[in-house]
């Protein structure tokens, strides 16, 4: 490459011409204010938490749909909301739940075992949830 040749790499510099770097924006950050609030959800406050669909978790999880239908309609899982078209979202709990209904059957616990967990766990958790 000849030397007199402009550099098409980006360079690192402010439009001020003075260097930048990412403990230069957080110094920013905190002299503006920034930062210093907790990110919430809302209408202002942050993004609101994803919900999926059955095929993303299929995909993200690899088990089929039916399975995921069949847990859901067993109370394994439980749709956070429903589309206008009748389709079952749910949050990212559902993860977490997969994953132990996979440990349970992995120590030869059947579904009616399992069943009766998830049930008395979504019992302690609704008893917190009210005090």
């Amino acid at each position: 490459m000849n030397s007199n040749s402009p550099n098409p790499s980006p360079s690192n510099t402010s439009e001020t011409g003075s260097a930048s770097s990412p403990g230069d924006l957080a110094a920013v950050l905190r002299h503006t204010g920034f930062g210093d609030a907790p990110l919430k959800t809302g209408v202002f406050g942050g993004p609101p938490p994803k919900l999926y669909r059955i095929g993303e978790i299929v995909d993200y999880v690899g088990v089929s749909r039916q399975t995921i239908h069949n847990y859901a309609i067993m109370g394994l899982l439980h749709e956070a909301r429903w589309t206008t078209g009748g389709h079952r979202l749910f949050d990212e709990g559902v993860f977490h739940r997969l994953r132990m209904i996979a440990e349970l059957k992995a120590h030869r616990k059947s579904m009616q075992e399992i069943r009766e967990c998830f049930q008395r766990l979504d019992a302690r958790q609704e008893a917190q949830t009210k005090s």
